[in-house]
């Protein structure tokens, strides 16, 4: 595979303190909002660190440039995550993030992409994202691009119908360069999804419908990155990444507590919380 980088990308002992500046901005900017989504935005943190500081081809001095790989954001709650990642790549200046949630502020939460640049599509009804990025990559075949698509959706919208849907027409239509990462951290808004409606066995789900499937541990670098170059090789087929993360990683009172899904944290929380990912 030809290695396409405009930005130079961290070495894989330089993304661990890239991943943890998000997280800091994440804690930060949703403790100054006194509202949104930790716990699924720290759960995919490892996730977009990866894709933004090391694998993907992207140029935040031209985001519309058309041989950009692109992202979709299909969990748009978790859109902190993916907004630190936009400032610490050069998207916008980096105090712009302590407006998230403000009135006029383009940095809504959920993105709209018709605000900020960098985004490229406007999520947050969940389930529809796949769909999306399926878009995306026929697009790429019609124009004869090498882009990648990548869509980062969450556990629970695999309980949406057009989740589905999408599944089959992507490998019915062969669409490759189609790399979806689940960020499987057990939880969503009501409570753990097996309770809700329980989706195991989701890799088996996946392969049924003619993916190329792959699990791993969603916080371990060298398995992200070595799961996305080997989707980035599959030809004629879509690929889907099932990667195992913990919801509210790096910050030991979220990990696994449901109770900060939708709910920031307080200015003594975040205090805790900014002391442990120091």
């Amino acid at each position: 595979m030809l290695q396409r980088l405009l930005m130079k990308p961290l070495s894989l002992d330089e993304l661990p303190q890239k991943a943890k500046e998000i997280r800091r901005d994440i804690i930060q900017m949703l403790a100054e909002a006194g509202s949104g989504h930790p716990g699924g935005s720290l759960s995919s943190t490892d996730i977009l660190t990866v894709l933004y500081f090391h694998l993907m081809n992207h140029d935040p001095k031209n985001p519309k440039w058309p041989d950009r790989d692109r992202l979709i954001l299909s969990k748009g709650h978790g859109a902190p995550a993916l907004y630190a990642a936009l400032a610490q790549a050069g998207y916008f200046p980096h105090d712009l993030l302590s407006t998230l949630r403000k009135l006029a502020s383009p940095l809504q939460g959920h993105p709209d992409a018709r605000r900020l640049p960098g985004l490229e599509a406007s999520t947050g009804s969940l389930g529809q994202g796949l769909s999306i990025g399926i878009g995306h990559a026929l697009a790429r075949r019609l124009d004869k691009r090498s882009y990648y698509t990548y869509v980062v959706m969450s556990d629970g919208e695999t309980n949406e119908g057009q989740t589905w849907e999408a599944a089959s027409a992507a490998a019915h239509h062969r669409v490759d360069h189609l790399i979806a990462i689940l960020d499987y951290n057990k939880f969503q808004l009501d409570d753990a999804v097996h309770k809700i409606c329980d989706m195991e066995p989701m890799a088996a789900k996946w392969q049924s419908f003619n993916w190329h499937v792959q699990e791993i541990d969603g916080h371990n670098l060298r398995q992200i990155i070595a799961a996305i170059r080997e989707a980035q090789e599959v030809e004629g087929k879509p690929c889907m990444i099932v990667a195992h993360t913990i919801k509210g990683r790096g910050v030991s009172f979220m990990e696994n507590n449901n109770h900060f899904h939708g709910v920031a944290p307080t200015k003594e929380e975040a205090e805790r919380a900014l002391q442990e990912l120091a």
